[in-house]
């Protein structure tokens, strides 16, 4: 479908400058951009590339002299990844899932709301609810009671299991597996884990007499809020005896795992592989960068951030910014890498002095 240059500031709330009538069908990088492509040229780094392609619109920064790079129109976008996000949410086609029931889809039993469009092989229990709107793609299981909101995606292969509850608008990407049990097991006689945690590790090993694990089982299930994503292969596991609790608009990536009891608040952002063991509390808008590991039974305050592969093994106050392994505040982290680094020349140095 194409949209006018005018259609397409609109969508962004974004100014349109020259001519506002050209056509265009899609976003292009600038240097293989097309007449009918808009060029994504968010900041002066791709003005040189602007020239290696036949744009004749694009989205530019602010002062950016656009007719001096040979364009026809363009949008000003003050913030590049915003409109990014706006401009990709109008070019893209809804979710490739036929409307209504695909005849190999099993559903009896279940009570499915107004406009639900479910895909071949899929298995949804008896006594589940799926809201109205609702796309559900291939071979998607949604367990026995389980209840689905309403304008909700489940994509090829999720899983949605036992008491578990989605609200409306959640996206699930393939196979994201939410309400699995909980990784939960406990020994008849005090375990060398829990002496090590009641030491902090002032002990040695014993060898029990009954080495069996006994599974507690996970009875409390999940509720995801609304406008929850959760990424490709994610897992999220269900709760003990209450649900494990995902807040409104948070997003999960690829790869990601929240253990059971785990209560994550409004809004926050979980990049790939990052994982936060049971029992943990993650305050409102708080940024887990990718890898980042949460042990288990902490507190993260709100609007914590998180940079990549950050060990998280102490509570959080609100507002910081952790880095390393263990955790610290992020400038700390980097004096004492700063500190590292120089380590080998003092000791040269010392030596050099000592001879």
């Amino acid at each position: 479908m194409a949209y006018t240059v005018s259609e397409i500031a609109t969508a962004l709330g974004a100014e349109a400058l020259g001519d506002l009538s050209l056509e265009i069908d899609t976003a292009s990088e600038p240097a293989t951009a097309g007449p009918r492509d808009l060029a994504l040229a968010m900041s002066p780094a791709y003005a040189e590339k602007l020239g290696q392609g036949q744009a004749k619109v694009a989205v530019v920064w602010s002062g950016c002299d656009w007719q001096a790079l040979g364009l026809e129109a363009a949008i000003i976008a003050p913030r590049a990844r915003l409109a990014m996000a706006k401009l990709t949410q109008m070019l893209d086609r809804p979710w490739d899932i036929e409307d209504g029931i695909h005849q190999t889809a099993i559903t009896e039993g279940a009570t499915l709301g107004e406009g639900v469009a479910i895909g071949p092989f899929v298995l949804i229990g008896k006594g589940a609810v799926i809201g109205a709107g609702t796309r559900i793609a291939a071979h998607v299981t949604v367990a026995p009671g389980a209840v689905i909101g309403e304008n909700c995606v489940l994509l090829d292969g999720a899983r949605v299991m036992r008491r578990v509850t989605l609200g409306d608008r959640v996206i699930l990407h393939p196979n994201a597996v939410i309400g699995a049990d909980g990784f939960s097991f406990v020994m008849a006689e005090q375990s060398n884990v829990e002496r090590a945690r009641a030491t902090l590790g002032d002990t040695e090993a014993q060898i029990p007499n009954d080495p069996r694990q006994h599974r507690i089982h996970s009875l409390g299930g999940v509720i995801l809020s609304d406008d929850v994503e959760v990424g490709v292969g994610s897992t999220i596991d269900a709760g003990t005896i209450r649900p494990t609790f995902v807040g409104e608009g948070s997003k999960i990536d690829n790869g990601c795992h929240l253990g059971h009891n785990v209560v994550m608040g409004k809004h926050c952002l979980m990049a790939g592989h990052a994982a936060v063991a049971g029992s943990t509390v993650i305050g409102d808008r708080v940024v887990l960068g990718g890898q980042t590991g949460v042990g288990d039974n902490l507190k993260i305050g709100d609007d914590v951030v998180t940079s990549a592969g950050t060990m998280v093994l102490a509570n959080v106050p609100a507002g910081r910014v952790m880095m390393g392994y263990p955790a610290t505040q992020m400038t700390q982290q980097i004096e004492i890498y700063k500190s590292l680094r120089r380590l080998p020349r003092i000791l040269r140095d010392m030596g050099n002095r000592q001879k």
